[in-house]
């Protein structure tokens, strides 16, 4: 992220609730390496952390964030209307809104997008699998695939760029 770009208050609040809710820049930017690492001879973490961080910059990332946060917070407070907030806290399988969520996330970044999300939200690595955990008592059914999805999006975002250099280059 540039250091002359200041961060406004719907960028800097999801950023301060992905954090407070126990997952870092660095956990998205693992995800982002375990999809792509062999794929780019030479990717280094810093390249996955730049992408992680544009992602988040985007204004519907952070509206799907804040909006999956706040519906997990009250799913673990107990303060959701029933059924909905069994459905929620239990992370009901056939639910799907917490996908449609994360959906809109890497549409961003285009098409590779959705195999990539589809593929690490089924392996679950990383910091996936400690949002997955329910036995922690924590509600995390809309966080788990935000963060997927924000590691998908910064993945394909990723190979878009690589396959402009690579183009660029024969030329």
């Amino acid at each position: 992220m540039a250091a002359d770009k200041k961060m406004d208050i719907l960028e800097e609040t999801a950023r301060r609730w992905i954090k407070e809710r126990g997952v870092e820049i660095q956990d998205i930017a693992d995800l982002v390496y375990f999809l792509q690492n062999k794929y780019h001879e030479n990717l280094q973490m810093e390249d996955c952390i730049a992408n992680v961080e544009r992602v988040l910059s985007k204004r519907e990332v952070q509206n799907a964030i804040l909006t999956g946060i706040q519906l997990d917070k009250l799913g673990e407070k107990g303060l959701l209307e029933e059924p909905l907030q069994d459905i929620i806290k239990r992370d009901e399988s056939l639910y799907g809104v917490d996908e449609i969520i994360a959906l809109s996330i890497v549409n961003v970044y285009g098409s590779i997008g959705f195999t990539n999300y589809g593929y690490i939200d089924k392996q679950k690595p990383g910091i996936l699998a400690h949002l997955n955990d329910k036995s922690t008592g924590e509600c995390h059914t809309f966080l788990d695939d935000i963060v997927g999805a924000i590691a998908a999006a910064a993945s394909s975002r990723l190979a878009h760029r690589a396959a402009r250099k690579e183009e660029q280059d024969k030329e």
